[in-house]
């Protein structure tokens, strides 16, 4: 290999695939990046066995070749690196890799080329498309409510599936539910799939910052998204994700309308007092119009705030873990919120108002 690059192309590239390699001790090459030529196009490639990605940038190729280098060590050689614009790659003895610029000539050892596994293309898998904003926003509501235990693999994913006119995203850890319908501009048909949800950030963090359509491919065991120059893929989980919408009450015994900022604000004052689970108690007197959020801790003291908000229905008291309704916060672009109860033992529901496409559903905590 001898290839001459633009220096920001191959920064963007390395810095972008770096992130998925792992720290497999048992499989060292998967620490790597893939450096291979294709008429014209150097592939930067990597994989955890989870994910793969493939990113093509074009370069000014002397000699075709392919390298497996450490990922992390070039993208700090690249990012140090301030001065040059241009940096030149080849293959030297037992090939190794040379790295020269204006400011740098460095050998790095390299790992054996047939070790490196290849990632799947799902090229003539069923597709369609979504605008990358959406499908960021999808994720990003709802990811954070999967399972950290690899126990129940369907509870530790991401649901997607098409409904009508929109697209679902749905989490649960059992203890708490989120759920977001997306619009979509055309209706898109394709059965649901299951995304490992240790993925998603991945996913989020490569196409965060691209507000375009992005092909999207799906087979039984994998999918993959493309973007112009970017391909990446994702294993699915096989496996029955909960009957989940039968969780969600259709009636409500007590609701409340509240600003979001009061509430939130209010839910860190009483989390200072709070303990060791975060418990809290929300306590609802409709007749006296009063809604209080109640902490108290042995070893710090006690808490009662009250928060301004309308309500109607039953009396109702109800601890909950705060911190599961903290995080649905980031979910809501909406300045208000609706919370919904059906006396006790029964799940809080909060949606945003006047959007409704978000659910969050919260299990109370055992008194």
């Amino acid at each position: 290999m001898y290839i001459e690059i633009i220096k920001d192309k191959l920064q963007f590239a390395v810095s972008k695939a770096e992130k998925i390699t792992g720290k497999n001790l048992t499989l060292p090459v998967l620490n790597n990046l893939l450096l291979k030529t294709d008429n014209g196009i150097l592939k930067v490639i990597a994989t955890n066995l989870d994910l793969g990605i493939e990113i093509d940038i074009p370069v000014n190729i002397k000699e075709e070749g392919e390298v497996v280098v450490p990922g992390g060590l070039l993208n700090s050689l690249i990012s140090s690196d301030f001065k040059s614009s241009k940096i030149t790659l080849e293959t030297k003895e037992n090939n190794n890799l040379h790295f020269l610029s204006d400011n740098n000539s460095t050998l790095i050892k390299t790992q054996p080329n047939e070790d490196f596994p290849s990632i799947p293309r799902l090229k003539d898998a069923n597709s369609f498309t979504i605008n990358s904003k959406k499908l960021i926003k999808g994720l990003k509501s709802v990811w954070y409510s999967s399972s950290t235990s690899n126990i129940k693999p369907e509870l530790s994913s991401v649901l997607i599936y098409p409904d009508g006119s929109n697209i679902v995203f749905v989490a649960t850890d059992s203890f708490r539910l989120a759920e977001k319908k997306v619009v979509l501009d055309n209706p898109v048909e394709f059965e649901q799939i299951l995304i490992p949800f240790k993925n998603i950030p991945e996913i989020m963090r490569i196409f965060e910052d691209i507000d375009d359509d992005i092909k999207i491919y799906l087979t039984k065991n994998q999918i993959a998204f493309e973007y112009d120059n970017i391909y990446l893929t994702s294993r699915v989980i096989d496996g029955n994700f909960p009957d989940y919408q039968q969780l969600i009450p259709k009636e409500f015994t007590t609701e409340i309308t509240l600003l979001k900022d009061d509430f939130m604000n209010s839910l860190k004052v009483s989390n200072l007092f709070s303990d060791k689970f975060n418990k809290i108690t929300l306590s609802i007197k409709t007749e006296q119009k009063v809604f209080e959020i109640v902490s108290k801790n042995n070893d710090v003291g006690e808490n009662i705030t009250k928060v301004d908000c309308v309500l109607s229905g039953d009396d109702v008291e109800i601890s909950f873990n705060q911190k599961y309704i903290m995080d649905c916060f980031q979910s809501i672009s909406s300045d208000s919120l609706v919370l919904r109860f059906n006396g006790l033992n029964k799940p809080l529901v909060i949606k945003s108002t006047p959007d409704t496409g978000f659910t969050y559903l919260v299990m109370p905590m055992n008194n």
